[in-house]
């Protein structure tokens, strides 16, 4: 799914006018993005968990050359989906 396909969706569903549909899911992103980049816990019931990891510099190879390199510390953004989400995704597949 993408944004548009979620701004269409909404709009399916509650009847707003698109525009404004398109200004309420950017803000959320928007405030999603902005709590994960000063590291912000981000809940949303129902949903799941944002966080923000630091991964440490480690040795890496290059499969082509064989080669070591070293990759530089970084951080990542990882999910952890709620209970519901999990149980509602087991029901879809049964």
């Amino acid at each position: 799914m993408t944004k548009a396909d979620l701004i269409n969706f909404i709009f399916e569903r509650v009847g707003l006018p698109k525009t404004e549909i398109q200004k309420i899911v950017e803000t959320v992103f928007d405030t999603i993005k902005e709590a994960l980049k000063e590291e912000e816990v981000v809940k949303i019931s129902g949903f799941g968990v944002f966080t923000v990891r630091r991964k440490g510099s480690r040795i890496g190879r290059n499969p082509k050359t064989m080669q070591t390199v070293e990759i530089k510390p970084r951080k990542v953004v990882t999910f952890r989906p709620s209970e519901q989400l999990k149980q509602r995704i087991q029901k879809s597949m049964s």
